[in-house]
């Protein structure tokens, strides 16, 4: 991987050379991730060939399990006929869920750390909600926000909402209590110490609850989907599950692993560039 510490330090015109030291450290470094990212392929590739040859081998039962032949096969079928389609439909709803949970659960943690009094009235209460299966409200949200999109969206908000707030009040809460002093001191009022110094100094809380979020998101929209849906991951599922193709719910709980796992890293992109706009700030 490039190191860009690396390019500046032998730019010609620029800082010194990078002692040896260093430059051992940055190879052993390279090396490792190089290592790590081999051996969760390995791993990855062991898994599927164990799986394939047990299914062969009668170890597993195929129809039950199904095999990653079979499951190539039903992936090529799908995806030349209406994949993109419900893979589209499970992404939009996710997205929305999720920028929704985000914006909302960032707003409310905020008023709760304004508030301490509020705070602690609202946080039995926001316990006992994040505790409750969501899936058990299910016919509640159908009445509410019908049948269709919004009520597998309110799912998704339902299930990653309370958990952004509680991770977000917790990060205001342990703020450096050193910072917010000497802000004090300095005559910053309220609104300056949250935009000063209480939001820059949880920006790793935020996005460790976005990457939270994202996941909980994707699993509030599959139940969601489960309940009522026409169209998505979670409707294949329950429909390969209802005909007996499993061959079709294992292709789709697949795909739905991929895109959990770009999903998380582009949040991890997100940070990383946040991390590299602000972080001098």
């Amino acid at each position: 991987m490039h190191d860009p510490q690396a390019s500046r330090a032998t730019r010609p015109g620029g800082p010194a050379a990078l002692s040896p030291a260093r430059q051992a450290y940055l190879r052993a470094r390279r090396r490792r991730k190089a290592l790590v990212l081999c051996c969760q392929l390995g791993f990855l590739l062991a898994f599927f060939a164990a799986w394939e040859l047990s299914a062969r081998a009668g170890l597993l039962d195929s129809f039950i399990f199904s095999q990653p032949s079979r499951i190539a096969a039903t992936l090529g079928s799908l995806a030349q006929n209406r994949l993109p389609m419900h893979l589209a439909v499970t992404l939009y709803e996710t997205l929305t869920g999720f920028v929704l949970g985000a914006g909302l659960g960032l707003g409310v943690s905020v008023a709760l750390w304004w508030s301490p009094f509020v705070a602690r009235v609202a946080e039995p209460y926001l316990v006992v909600l994040n505790s409750l299966p969501k899936i058990a409200l299910g016919p509640v949200i159908i009445i509410i926000a019908g049948a269709g999109t919004g009520a597998i969206i309110f799912m998704a908000l339902a299930i990653s909402l309370i958990v952004t707030v509680l991770e977000m009040l917790a990060g205001f809460r342990h703020t450096d209590p050193q910072l917010i002093t000497m802000a004090r001191t300095f005559g910053a009022t309220r609104r300056q110490l949250l935009c000063k110094v209480v939001l820059p100094a949880n920006m790793g809380t935020l996005f460790n609850s976005l990457k939270i979020n994202i996941g909980l998101s994707l699993v509030g929209v599959i139940a969601g989907e489960f309940l009522v849906s026409k169209a998505g991951l979670g409707y294949l599922i329950v429909y390969g599950g209802q005909v007996f193709q499993l061959d079709l719910v294992m292709a789709s709980v697949l795909i739905l692993a991929v895109v959990a796992a770009l999903m998380y890293q582009a949040v991890s992109l997100l940070q990383r560039a946040a991390a590299r706009r602000f972080g001098g700030r």
